[in-house]
């Protein structure tokens, strides 16, 4: 169940986010991603919390659609494949596919993962516990027990 929706002044522009937990009572996170509208929203307890604008994998390397937990939390994690800085990490598949602190601008990609503002990184960091869901999306309505195929 949907609570509140965070009031935008304007549509998120890249690395735009925003970002209000105040009074929200303490309660299940989830995280949604859509990949159509370039966006992140993170709920607790049904109130949306935070959002932000987004980047995803390139063609090459696509970020997966489905449902995940988060499989790890590292503040201050290294990607092993890339030699690559990724703040803020929240693992969502063991073939190394995570939320993380990015620079989010126009025409730039990742390797699969989901590259947020690092404000919002660190901010969703310290909400989030290993186990909670993100759902990954395309552009279609899901809900908790709906599964994507690619």
């Amino acid at each position: 169940v949907v609570r509140r929706i965070l009031h935008l002044e304007h549509p998120l522009r890249h690395g735009d986010f925003v970002w209000d937990d105040a009074g929200v009572p303490a309660g299940p996170l989830v995280i949604t991603i859509d990949l159509a509208a370039q966006t992140i929203s993170a709920f607790r307890d049904g109130y949306e919390i935070g959002a932000a604008a987004i980047l995803y994998g390139a063609d090459n390397k696509p970020t997966p659609l489905g449902v995940f937990p988060i499989l790890e939390k590292d503040a201050d994690h290294v990607s092993n494949l890339y030699d690559a800085p990724m703040p803020y990490m929240l693992r969502l598949t063991r073939d190394g596919v995570a939320i993380h602190a990015s620079d989010v601008r126009f025409g730039y990609a990742t390797h699969g993962c989901i590259g947020v503002p690092p404000g919002f990184a660190r901010r969703l960091f310290a909400a989030a516990r290993l186990g909670d869901t993100v759902i990954v999306t395309n552009g279609k309505m899901m809900q908790m027990g709906d599964t994507i195929t690619s």
